[in-house]
C-alpha cells in the first residue's frame, strides 16, 4: 500500500495530476465531510475543487463557477451533494452558520476555501489540504483525523493497484454501492473502460449470526463463481485484474442497460433471463469450485437453517414496523413451527446453484450478444446450492420491479416448458409447491430487511417497495401449502400489512 502518514505532501506536476488527486479524494468522500483548502491565490485550490465536483458529477464539462462572490455554491449531482464555500470575503467567523454549513453537512460534504477565516468554527475531523507552488508545479500537504488518513491511504492503494492493471492514470467515477461493504467505480483510461470492485475482506461473522454464516467474505468467492458461470457459457464479467488480499478486482464493464426499463419489466428480456435459469438447473452442477489462489471454494448449502435464519428479520423488524410493538412470544413460537414445517417440505425439492439475488438490479441486457449470453449477470458472490425454484421466484417476483401476474405466469410456464423439454421428467407439481413456499419465504424476509433499512439505518426509500412485496406474498399465500402461514398472518398483523 502506498505510504500515507499525515502530514503527507504530494507533488502535483500539472492540472492533470491535480484532477487525478481530486478523483482519489472524491472516491472516499462521505456525507458530513469537511475539506479545508488552504493556500494563497493561484496555488490550485479552485482547480482541485472544480475537479472533485466534476468527478462526482461524472461530467468533465460540468459548470463549476467560483463562489468568490456568492460565498457558497451547492451541487446535487453525484453520490454525495457538495457545497463549495469561499470564505475570503467572510465578515466574521459567526457568519459561517448563516451560509448554511450545518445544513450542507446534514446530507452532504463541504469544500471550504480560505478556511483560516473561520478556523474555530470548523469541525476538528476535517481534512485540510494546504496547496503551495513547488517548482514548475504545485504541492499539496494533507493533514487530518485518523479516519481521513485511513480513507486517503485506501484510495491511494486503489490508485496504485489500477496503475498495475493497465489503467494507469484512469479516471475514477463512482458507480454504485450496495447494502454490503462493497463499492464500485467505473474506470476509464483512453478508450478502455472497466469496473472496479472494492471489497475489503470481512471478518468472520459473530457467534450466533446465522445469516452471516452463509455469506461470502472476500473476492475469492466472487472470482470462483464468476469463472464457473463463464465456463457454463453465461455472461458474467471477465476478471481483468485482481489484488485478492486487498479485495480489489478490475472487471469487464457489461454496461448499464437492464432487463427493466423505467421501472417496467421488458418481457423479452425477462424470458431470456428465465432461459438462463433453465439452463443452469438443467444440468448437475458442482458444489466445489476452483478458487483463484489454487485452492477450492465450497458453496454453502441453502439449508433449512439458512432459510429460517433469514426469516428472523421479519419478526424483528417488519412486525414492529406495522404494529408498533415487538412480536409476542406465542406469535414467535407459532411462526417458527409453521416455517419449520414449510422449509421441511423443501427437503425433496430439486436442488442446483442458487445465485440468491437473481433479479433486475443484477441483470443486464447485452443486445450485441446472442442467445443466453444476452443476459449479463452481476452480484453472485453469495451463490449457494439449494432449492432451484428460489432463483425463479427472485426473477418472477422481482423485489424492485412490479411483475404483473400475467407476466409472472408466462415466465413460470416458460421455465416449466424448458425443463420438461430438456429432461421429460420434470415434476411440475413439486416445483409449484416449492415456488410458492420460497416465494412466501423471500417476500417475508425482504419485508423485514427493507423495514430494517428504513427504520434502523435511515434509508426510507426502501419503503416504496413494501406494497409490491405484500402483493407477491398474497400471490404465494394462495397456494394450499401456505394455508397455515396465511392464517398466522391474518391473526397477528393488521389487514393493511
Amino acid at each position: 500500500m502506498a505510504a500515507t502518514r499525515f502530514p503527507l505532501t504530494l507533488d502535483l506536476a500539472d492540472e492533470t495530476a491535480t484532477a487525478r488527486f481530486a478523483e482519489d479524494v472524491a472516491a472516499c468522500l462521505a456525507p458530513g465531510d469537511v475539506i479545508a483548502l488552504s493556500g494563497g491565490l493561484g496555488v490550485g485550490k479552485t482547480t482541485f475543487a472544480r475537479a472533485l465536483i466534476r468527478a462526482l458529477a461524472d461530467d468533465a464539462e460540468f459548470e463549476v463557477p467560483s463562489p468568490t462572490f456568492t460565498l457558497a455554491q451547492s451541487y446535487a449531482s453525484g453520490p454525495v451533494p457538495v457545497t463549495h464555500f469561499d470564505l475570503y470575503r467572510l465578515g466574521s467567523p459567526e457568519e459561517l452558520d448563516e451560509l448554511g454549513l450545518e445544513d450542507a453537512l446534514a446530507t452532504g460534504a463541504a469544500l471550504i476555501e480560505w478556511p483560516e477565516r473561520a478556523e474555530d468554527e470548523l469541525p476538528a475531523t476535517r481534512l485540510t489540504i494546504a496547496f503551495a507552488i513547488a517548482g514548475d508545479g504545485r504541492a499539496a500537504t494533507l493533514s487530518g483525523s485518523d479516519d481521513w488518513q485511513r480513507r486517503i491511504a485506501h484510495s491511494r492503494h486503489v490508485r496504485a493497484f489500477l496503475d498495475t492493471t493497465g489503467f494507469s492514470d484512469a479516471a475514477r467515477r463512482y458507480l454504485q454501492g450496495d447494502a454490503s461493504s462493497r463499492t464500485y467505480e467505473r474506470i476509464r483510461a483512453g478508450d478502455r473502460q472497466a469496473v472496479l470492485m472494492d471489497w475489503p475482506p470481512a471478518e468472520a461473522p459473530a457467534t450466533g449470526d446465522r445469516r452471516g454464516a452463509y455469506r461470502a467474505r472476500d473476492v475469492r468467492a466472487f472470482v470462483a463463481v464468476d469463472e464457473a458461470l463463464r465456463d457454463a457459457g453465461l455472461s458474467a464479467p471477465a476478471v481483468l485484474g485482481a489484488a485478492l488480499d486487498g479485495g480489489l478486482l478490475v472487471l469487464e464493464d457489461l454496461g448499464s442497460t437492464g432487463i427493466a426499463v423505467d421501472g417496467e419489466p421488458v418481457a423479452e428480456r425477462y424470458h431470456a433471463a428465465i432461459g438462463v435459469l433453465a439452463t443452469i438447473h438443467g444440468e448437475a452442477r458442482p458444489d466445489t469450485l476452483p478458487a483463484p489462489d489454487g485452492g477450492t471454494h465450497r458453496l454453502p448449502v441453502y439449508s433449512t437453517d439458512a432459510l429460517a435464519a433469514e426469516l428472523d428479520l421479519f419478526l424483528d423488524w417488519y412486525v414492529p414496523h406495522v404494529t408498533g410493538a415487538p412480536a409476542g412470544d406465542a406469535a414467535r413460537r407459532d411462526f417458527a413451527a409453521l416455517w419449520a414445517d414449510l422449509t421441511g417440505q423443501l427437503a425433496t425439492a430439486e436442488t442446483s446453484w442458487v445465485l440468491l439475488d437473481y433479479h433486475s438490479p443484477n441483470l443486464l441486457w447485452l443486445a450485441d450478444r446472442a442467445g443466453l449470453a444476452r443476459v449479463g449477470i452481476l452480484d453472485f458472490q453469495d451463490m449457494l446450492t439449494g432449492p432451484a425454484a428460489y432463483d425463479v421466484v427472485s426473477l418472477c417476483q422481482d423485489a424492485r420491479v412490479t411483475v404483473p401476474p400475467a407476466l409472472e405466469s408466462s415466465l413460470v410456464a416458460a421455465y416449466v416448458a424448458l425443463r420438461q423439454a430438456d429432461t421429460g421428467r420434470f415434476d411440475d407439481e413439486s416445483f409449484a409447491a416449492a415456488y410458492a413456499i420460497l416465494g412466501a419465504q423471500r417476500a417475508t424476509k425482504i419485508l423485514g430487511a427493507f423495514a430494517r433499512l428504513a427504520d434502523h439505518t435511515g434509508k426510507p426509500r426502501y419503503l416504496q417497495h413494501i406494497p409490491r412485496l405484500r402483493e407477491y406474498l398474497k400471490r404465494s399465500l394462495a397456494h394450499p401449502a401456505l394455508t397455515g402461514y396465511a392464517q398466522w398472518y391474518r391473526r397477528h398483523l393488521p389487514p393493511s400489512a
